[in-house]
């Protein structure tokens, strides 16, 4: 009797040990077993460099998921062919984690939730009041971090941008022929600061795009469109509201500035609020259905980022660490995507 009681009491335990081990999760000890964690990273740069950069990402993970009740056995870490490509990954489920721009996540909204913004140094400068942007002080880096930017339009030292940027500091509005008449330098009609605001910004206040100037020169790099600025061969760009911060110093050592980028240049318009890339999740994977393991994840990266070790790997793809994200911030994205695609 004792024998056949001893067996059923195996039995059950042996039954509620199985009940545990669904999904590709198995019980360990206190804590969920994860065979792999598959993340697919964006191509910010070439393949090979994120690949060997952002290696020991995943060894910071295991051991910080470890310490929330999460053992994974392995992370696997892959560069995408494309934006897209990525994007494609999480719809389908064959990524778990991804490290996309906000307008991939929207694309891909449908099978994709958002997790984690990425900061990035600010400016201290953030408004669209052009008054305060042309008021002759420089823009200079902060040691606040932020989840957005700006996308800015830049007039040059062409004699048409500077009587445009004459009639902006007089409280004027410059009128479509008049921006119509400048040669416009901006960036592949992908990039949000470099083509896809600006063009919204042309819409809410003119009607048109981008599309609709009448000389138009696309740039494969903002270096290029601030030499192009320099020299005078375009009368304006378009890029992200620090880039004056970022190219100060190349203004004159190599792109021939006769003063500097201050005095040569001014802001006609500004545009809202960009939000910076997202960690986003594949809502079609088994992993990231556990709610536990998404804020066990989300965590990890955001602690990560605090560490000097993690930002040293977080810097190839531009980072400085992460803030929860909320879905509504990217309500901008979603317009731009509504309007002009």
């Amino acid at each position: 009797m004792k024998k056949w009681k001893m067996a059923v009491a195996l039995l059950a335990l042996s039954s509620l040990l199985l009940a545990g081990c669904g999904n590709g999760e198995k019980s360990a000890g206190n804590t969920k077993e994860i065979p792999e964690l598959k993340i697919a990273i964006s191509p910010y740069q070439d393949a090979e460099t994120i690949q060997t950069k952002t290696e020991p990402l995943g060894k910071m993970l295991q051991a910080k998921m470890r310490e929330k009740g999460y053992t994974i056995d392995k992370v696997s870490i892959n560069v995408g062919t494309s934006y897209n490509a990525v994007g494609e990954a999480l719809s389908s489920g064959s990524a778990d984690v991804g490290f996309i721009s906000g307008a991939t996540y929207v694309l891909y909204e449908k099978d994709v939730d958002v997790l984690l913004t990425a900061l990035r140094e600010g400016i201290n400068k953030d408004t669209t009041d052009l008054a305060v942007w042309n008021d002759g002080q420089p823009e200079v880096f902060t040691k606040d971090l932020v989840t957005y930017y700006r996308s800015a339009i830049f007039v040059g030292p062409s004699a048409k941008g500077q009587a445009i940027l004459a009639k902006v500091k007089r409280g004027e509005k410059p009128t479509w022929d008049e921006l119509n008449d400048l040669t416009w330098a901006v960036m592949s009609p992908a990039s949000a600061s470099g083509y896809l605001y600006p063009s919204l910004w042309l819409k809410e206040n003119y009607g048109k795009k981008i599309s609709d100037l009448a000389h138009v020169v696309q740039s494969d790099s903002y270096s290029t469109s601030a030499a192009r600025l320099d020299s005078g061969q375009v009368d304006v760009l378009t890029a992200y509201s620090h880039f004056r911060a970022k190219m100060a110093e190349d203004w004159q050592t190599k792109l021939g500035g006769t003063s500097d980028i201050w005095a040569q240049t001014g802001i006609i318009g500004v545009t809202g609020k960009i939000y910076n890339d997202t960690v986003s999740v594949s809502k079609t994977s088994d992993v990231m259905k556990d709610e536990g393991f998404r804020k066990a994840l989300g965590e990890s990266l955001i602690e990560i980022g605090k560490t000097e070790e993690g930002l040293k790997v977080l810097k190839t793809i531009g980072h400085k660490g992460y803030a929860w994200a909320d879905p509504k911030d990217y309500d901008g994205e979603r317009q731009v995507q509504k309007e002009l695609k």
